[in-house]
């Protein structure tokens, strides 16, 4: 019922349109009703016409997402679009919105979803504001246009005309000049409608609730970790401070996540005891469906996607892999690392150093050195991540972390924001034998080839950490491209790889793959977890918000600019955040995996 209601207000919704822009569409009015009403009704039924039909084609959307809000405004709107219809003598349509009206009443049950309640009072503080500013500029307006005003009017007559005006209805205000009462009237009109349009859409938009992690939440989740951590490198991730959790009625199982743009956001496998995931995945599919917002998952490894499809009825698409070095296994030897060993002994000889260390090791004075280094070397004003990304250094509870800083005597005189600290990565445990990479950045200024230092010094220096894993860069769509350049490739696997070579001019999807596979890893394919196909540009769209690659400027009710930053630098160079690109051009530098 929902999508049948939402189909049948947009389509009513746009004969509203129809009939109020073209005048075709127009039927005669009822001149006896025109001589009751203030001003008449000369252009009431039009102006009233399309500005039903724009609000129903607004909550048509929010119609079919079930929520009770839009419910309301509609079983309102339906009534007055038939009485327009009547007006315009249209019998057959006003039928068709009284139809749907009495439906919409007898399936009142369907419509549940909740919105935010602080957008009410936004809505409210909307109307008033700019009700009142509506009224001011429609003010000057017609007090602007003196001149082909009839007679004498007072103040009080211009303010109740500009009122009557702002609800598509003519004042007591009457100019000679028919253009001149057109321009006023339509002002009028248009200023009202932006007023509704705004407010209508702060009193329905989604529940957007701050997404916090509260110190008991934690506590479970380290819990949980303590004793499951070891099933996915991107469980710790989950202690992001900026992520809400839902856990099983169990307890035994959690599923952090964070709701953005209507999208409920979670990220990797679900925490804790297997057995307890479907309790924890119903209990996140609930939560969605009582605010209408859309679940989805990125980041899931193979064993989680199939608890996830299984137990939601959900579809999941490949997005790419994870590289992961088994340690026992990672070597300099052998013609496969000559790239890598002859990069590393460059390095070496220019006089670079390395320390690994566990977070907790470091003194006050190191950490907020490095703190302010990895700073002052992200190229984003924004800090990055959400699945692949703690976004935070130091913090006292993530002792267990490992820190690997690159050093180099810096010249005498020359201040540095590290001081001899030239790059930083920053490892998350893994369960208690393995690391997953969350940051990765270096000074722009510092010799190419640091990268590989970092990393190689970091698996050598594992065993004595007791990692026997390592988790490293994501690549996306990996597998792509790895089929696409083998022999006997058919056509269309060939053209999805030309497609992702030439994209990797800009995002670099190509680089990054050649250079996680320089240190010979095992690739574990990641998912994307969505409810239907038609979801995927909008879980698209707010998955890159949750990630900071697109940001909104801060309003109320606006819309955002896509900002992007490139900075030139070498494929060995690449810091672009945790996990972020490597290429010639890439990203400048950010926290967390991409």
């Amino acid at each position: 019922m929902p999508a049948a209601a939402a189909y049948a207000a947009l389509f009513i919704g746009i004969l509203d349109i129809a009939k109020g822009v073209f005048p075709r569409l127009r039927g005669s009015r009822i001149s006896e009703i025109a001589s009751v009403l203030p001003g008449g009704v000369t252009t009431l039924a039009e102006t009233a016409s399309l500005l039903v039909g724009i609000l129903l084609i607004m909550l048509a959307h929010a119609l079919r997402r079930r929520k009770a809000r839009a419910w309301r405004a509609v079983v309102v709107l339906l009534p007055v679009g038939a009485v327009l219809e009547v007006l315009h003598r249209h019998p057959v349509a006003a039928s068709v919105s009284l139809l749907l009206w009495v439906v919409l009443l007898v399936g009142r049950r369907e419509f549940y979803a909740l919105s935010d309640p602080r957008s009410r009072w936004r809505a409210l503080w909307n109307l008033l504001v700019l009700g009142a500013f509506d009224v001011v500029i429609g003010w000057i307006l017609v007090a602007a246009q003196h001149r082909t005003v009839a007679g004498s009017p007072g103040f009080g007559d211009k303010v109740w005309h500009v009122v009557l005006g702002l609800v598509g209805l003519e004042g007591p205000v009457v100019f000679t000049s028919e253009r001149t009462g057109d321009l006023v009237y339509f002002s009028l009109a248009g200023l009202g409608a932006l007023t509704a349009v705004t407010t209508i859409y702060l009193a329905l938009r989604p529940e957007r609730p701050v997404a916090a992690l509260s110190g008991d939440d934690e506590r479970r989740l380290r819990a949980l970790l303590d004793r499951y951590g070891r099933q996915d490198s991107l469980g710790y991730f989950a202690l992001r401070r900026d992520k809400s959790v839902i856990f099983s009625a169990s307890g035994k199982a959690a599923v952090a996540y964070r709701v953005v743009a209507g999208v409920m956001l979670a990220s990797g496998d679900p925490i804790g005891d297997p057995e307890a995931w479907p309790g924890a995945i119903r209990r996140f599919l609930e939560e969605a469906g009582r605010h209408a917002w859309v679940p989805a998952v990125i980041g899931c490894g193979e064993t989680g996607g199939e608890v996830w499809t299984r137990e939601g009825g959900l579809d999941a698409l490949e997005i790419g892999d994870e590289a992961v070095v088994e340690v026992a296994g990672f070597t300099l030897e052998g013609r496969a690392m000559r790239n890598v060993r002859q990069m590393v002994k460059r390095v070496e000889r220019l006089g670079y150093t390395c320390r690994v260390r566990r977070s907790g090791d470091l003194s006050e004075a190191e950490r907020e050195r490095i703190r302010t280094a990895a700073d002052s070397w992200r190229g984003t004003e924004t800090e990055r991540g959400f699945s692949m990304a703690l976004g935070r250094f130091g913090d006292p509870a993530d002792a267990e972390c490992l820190v690997v800083t690159a050093h180099r005597a810096t010249p005498e005189g020359e201040q540095r924001p590290g001081g001899d600290v030239q790059a930083v990565l920053h490892f998350v445990p893994w369960g208690f034998d393995g690391i997953s990479l969350d940051l990765m950045r270096r000074d722009r200024e510092a010799d190419p080839g640091l990268n590989e230092l970092l990393i190689v010094r970091a698996l050598q220096a594992a065993p004595d950490f007791g990692v026997t894993r390592v988790s490293l860069n994501f690549a996306m769509f990996r597998s792509a491209l790895a089929r696409g350049e083998r022999l006997g490739a058919g056509p269309v696997l060939r053209a999805w790889r030309g497609i992702l070579v030439f994209l990797s001019r800009w995002f670099q999807i190509e680089s990054l793959y050649r250079f996680n596979a320089k240190f010979r890893p095992v690739w574990e394919p990641r998912f994307l977890v969505y409810p239907t196909a038609r979801d995927l540009p909008r879980i698209g769209l707010s998955a890159l918000q949750a990630e900071a690659f697109l940001t909104l400027p801060g309003l109320g009710w606006g819309s955002g600019l896509f900002r992007r930053r490139r900075h030139p630098q070498a494929v060995s160079d690449v810091v672009t955040g945790g996990r972020r690109r490597a290429g010639r051009r890439a990203w400048r530098p950010s926290s967390g995996r991409p």
